[in-house]
C-alpha cells in the first residue's frame, strides 16, 4: 500500500502555476525527501496533501483516504512539523504535553519523556523562551509521542544552526523502530541534510516533479566523467546519458554521465582510446543542481 499517492495533482494561485500536474506514489514504510530550491511548490504540494491547500485539478490520497475527505480521525494518524510552526508560546514543554496527551488516543507518555531527554529539552522553560532549535524539537516531540504512522516534516532545518540540524537530524536516526513512524516525507532545499536519511527521493522544480527513485537507484547511475587525451572531442551526435558536455581544453572532455553502468568506463576507453577517464560518484545535492539545470535549460520539460 502506498502512503501518499497524487494523480495529476495541480494547484495555482491566480495565473501563477505552483503545482503542476503532478503524479507521485510514496510507499509505505519509506523516508521519502522531497527535495527542490525555494519557490519549488514543496510546501504548496505538502499542504494539498493535508487538506490545508484545496487542489485546482487532480486527486491525492493520504493512507488511503482523499486528502480533501481527511476526518480527524486520519490526523490522529498524522504527524505534521513545518518551519515557523505556531505554538502556544505561554506553555512549558511539559505543559504542552499535558495537552496534547488528551488529544490523542494513542499518545505514549513514557515515550514522550524519553524523547524529551533525548533532545535536552527542560520542561519548566516556557516555550517563548526557547531558541529557534528547542522550538522546533518540542514541536517534533508533540509530533512523535502520539506515534502517528505517516509523519510530515516541512523545511524542519530552516534557519536552523549547523549543530541543533546535525542533533536534529540524529535524534531522527536514534529512534528505535518500535518508536519511528511508519513511514516519513521530508520536504527540504538543504539537501545535504537528508541524503543520509533519505532511502525515496522526488526532485521538484517549477511546481513539476522531475525525477522520483530510489535514493541508491539515483547516485548509481550518475557520475561525473573527465576523459583527458590528445585531442580529445565529444562526438558531433551526443550518446545517451551524456549531460553538460565541457570542453577546458582539446585535451580535456567534461560531462555528467546520468546512465552510468559498469560497461560505461570500458565503452567511454573504446570511444576515447589512449585517453585517461576518471569517473566519480555524485551526491544528491550535486545531482540536483545538474536536473535543475537540465530543466531551466529545457524550458521547464521535465528532466529524465
Amino acid at each position: 500500500m502506498n502512503a501518499i499517492e497524487c494523480e495529476k495533482l495541480s494547484r495555482s494561485f491566480g495565473r501563477v502555476p505552483a503545482v503542476r500536474e503532478l503524479t507521485l506514489a510514496v510507499p509505505e514504510g519509506s523516508f521519502f525527501a522531497l527535495l527542490g530550491p525555494n519557490g519549488a511548490g514543496k510546501s504548496t504540494l505538502l499542504k494539498l496533501l493535508l487538506n490545508l491547500l484545496h487542489p485546482t485539478g487532480g486527486v491525492s490520497r493520504v493512507l488511503g483516504h482523499e486528502s480533501t475527505r481527511l476526518t480527524a480521525s486520519e490526523f490522529r494518524r498524522i504527524g505534521y512539523v513545518a518551519d515557523g510552526q505556531d505554538l502556544p508560546d505561554w506553555m512549558t514543554v511539559a505543559q504542552l504535553m499535558e495537552f496534547c496527551r488528551p488529544l490523542y488516543p494513542t499518545w505514549d507518555r513514557a515515550l514522550a519523556l524519553r524523547l524529551q531527554t533525548m533532545f535536552d529539552l527542560p520542561g519548566d522553560r516556557p516555550i517563548k523562551k526557547l531558541s529557534r532549535g528547542m522550538r522546533m524539537k518540542a514541536a517534533l516531540l508533540s509530533s512523535l509521542a502520539f506515534r502517528p504512522e505517516l509523519m510530515v516534516l516541512d523545511e524542519p532545518f530552516g534557519g536552523l544552526d549547523p549543530l541543533v540540524r546535525d542533533e536534529f537530524i540524529q535524534g531522527l536516526l536514534e529512534l528505535p523502530g518500535d518508536d519511528r513512524p511508519r513511514t516519513f516525507i521530508v520536504s527540504s532545499h538543504d539537501i545535504d541534510e537528508v541524503e543520509r536519511l533519505a532511502d525515496d527521493v522526488g526532485f521538484l522544480a517549477g511546481g513539476r516533479l522531475l525525477v522520483h527513485e530510489s535514493a541508491d537507484s539515483m547516485r548509481g547511475r550518475f557520475r561525473t566523467v573527465e576523459i583527458v587525451g590528445s585531442r580529445v572531442a565529444a562526438p558531433a551526435a551526443r550518446p545517451a546519458g551524456w549531460l553538460e558536455v565541457r570542453q577546458p581544453s582539446e585535451n580535456v572532455l567534461q560531462l555528467v554521465h546520468g546512465a552510468f553502468s559498469p560497461a560505461t568506463e570500458s565503452e567511454l576507453g573504446g570511444m576515447f582510446p589512449g585517453a585517461t577517464v576518471s569517473l566519480q560518484a555524485m551526491t544528491l545535492s550535486e545531482i540536483f543542481l545538474v536536473l535543475a539545470r537540465q530543466h531551466r535549460g529545457d524550458g521547464g520539460k521535465e528532466a529524465a
